[in-house]
């Protein structure tokens, strides 16, 4: 292997290993659990493979929103470990940012999910 290729595959851990400090977050925990019943969701009622593109989507733009806005957090403590209004609101801009992303996903879901639980009696 090349030193390139080398720096590449670590590259690849360090982001499997971001993933693992993502995951132990309460709020990604959160949205990775909707995510798996979304995901349960559209198997059950067969959704077409455009409907699976919108949904993989929205569900990757909330997860990585989530992932910016945790690794916004972790900068902002280690830069200002003290309490500052400009540290609250960038995180609250970071958080807004994720609420932006988890609402146009439930529009998603509502387009996607609707017609077809209305259809079921489910809705």
């Amino acid at each position: 292997m090349t030193p390139r290729s080398i720096s590449r595959l670590a590259s690849f851990g360090h982001a499997l290993r971001g993933l693992k400090v993502l995951l132990r977050q309460p709020n990604a925990r959160i949205h990775a659990v909707v995510a798996c019943g979304v995901v349960a969701l559209g198997i059950w009622l067969q959704i077409s493979a455009s409907d699976w593109l919108a949904v993989v989507l929205a569900i990757g733009l909330v997860m990585g929103a989530e992932a910016l806005n945790t690794a916004l957090e972790f900068a902002v403590d280690l830069a200002q470990p003290e309490w500052h209004a400009l540290a609250r609101d960038a995180k609250d801009v970071a958080a807004a940012g994720v609420l932006v992303c988890s609402l146009a996903a439930a529009v998603v879901g509502l387009m996607v999910f609707g017609p077809k639980l209305w259809a079921w009696g489910l809705a």
